[in-house]
């Protein structure tokens, strides 16, 4: 990996479709706005990509999300791997019939003889005054759905292989991006790396307590074990990137070896994918451990639209902390 500069999400993940649209003529990008004509898109993920590749592979659709999803599990079947945009989050629940009934489970009801590979890119996250209708994450629903691989990255080198993993792979994709992140800065992936799919990474690593966790909240988990080091408490942090499939063996390695656990995720707490790994941990490690696993996340209700209480919603450093001197204490 290059470090001779520094690249954004935005700019990994315009890269990524780039790449697989000019290696690839199977491959095709389409949703609200992706086209030039509209600026690629509300914040320019694909801005360029349609100059380049032609408005016949990179096509602005009406808003109707049913409508995308429909085409892009269409035309898999026909033999493309489509790239399909639904704006937010949120508005993945106008199609969920689509995803849950038709795209996951396509493979299951043809018994392996028809695959769908779509990927579906979206993306949300609070912080912008957006509300509670556009910035929830909602990857637990779509992890509990088989049939489904869920795929949320945190790093620009990362969005770009994974991404490119996610068109690779037969089975429907739903790649995550977290709007916080677009502009953060990382290193410069290597082109045409890919990253499998469903492999954790260990950022750093650690022997007293472990910080389970993806998207943004790796980069407070990185600064809390950065604080927290210089009181001589040593914190590893492992990044899913993957949560379906979970990669439950570098979970239980991380834990087994610092036998304390922190799950955080910026998605409600209540029934979400924190409560799963938490599950897991105590049915493996349940003798081993020296503390209850500790979870984080946001409050049970919509993000608020208010600014403080939309940054007090959001799971971050001094509750992470708290968290980790919980398991110490």
């Amino acid at each position: 990996m290059s470090t001779e500069k520094k690249i954004t999400m935005l700019q990994a993940i315009n890269m990524a479709l780039d790449d697989a649209l000019a290696s690839n003529p199977e491959v095709i990008v389409f949703g609200e706005d992706v086209a030039d004509r509209q600026e690629g898109g509300v914040v320019g993920v694909t801005k360029g990509l349609s100059t380049t590749h032609g408005d016949a592979r990179v096509r602005s659709t009406p808003i109707s999300e049913q409508a995308i999803i429909g085409a892009a599990i269409g035309a898999s079947l026909a033999g493309m791997r489509p790239v399909a945009e639904i704006m937010l989050m949120n508005f993945t629940t106008v199609a969920m019939d689509m995803i849950v009934n038709h795209a996951a489970k396509l493979r299951f009801m043809s018994g392996g003889q028809t695959h769908v590979p779509i990927t579906i890119r979206t993306m949300t996250g609070a912080g912008f005054g957006t509300g509670g209708q556009h910035a929830d994450f909602l990857e637990a629903w779509f992890s509990h759905t088989a049939g489904l691989k869920v795929v949320i990255p945190s790093t620009p080198a990362d969005a770009y292989g994974l991404l490119l993993s996610c068109i690779d792979d037969e089975d429907p994709c739903i790649f995550v991006e977290n709007i916080p992140l677009y502009w953060a800065q990382g290193d410069v992936p290597e082109r045409g790396a890919r990253i499998p799919l469903g492999k954790a990474k260990t950022v750093r690593e650690g022997s007293d307590v472990s910080i389970i966790t993806y998207s943004r909240q790796v980069f407070d988990a990185l600064a809390v074990a950065e604080k927290l080091a210089k009181e001589g408490v040593s914190v590893e942090v492992v990044d899913l990137r993957t949560i379906s499939p979970l990669d439950e063996q570098a979970i239980l390695a991380s834990v087994g070896k610092t036998r304390r656990a922190v799950v955080v995720h910026e998605a409600t707490k209540s029934f979400g994918v924190g409560a799963e790994i938490a599950s897991r941990i105590h049915e493996h490690l349940h003798g081993q451990l020296l503390a209850p696993v500790q979870r984080l996340g946001s409050p049970f209700c919509p993000v608020p639209f208010s600014k403080p209480l939309e940054t007090a919603f959001v799971p971050g450093q001094d509750q992470i902390e708290a968290a980790v001197r919980r398991t110490l204490g």
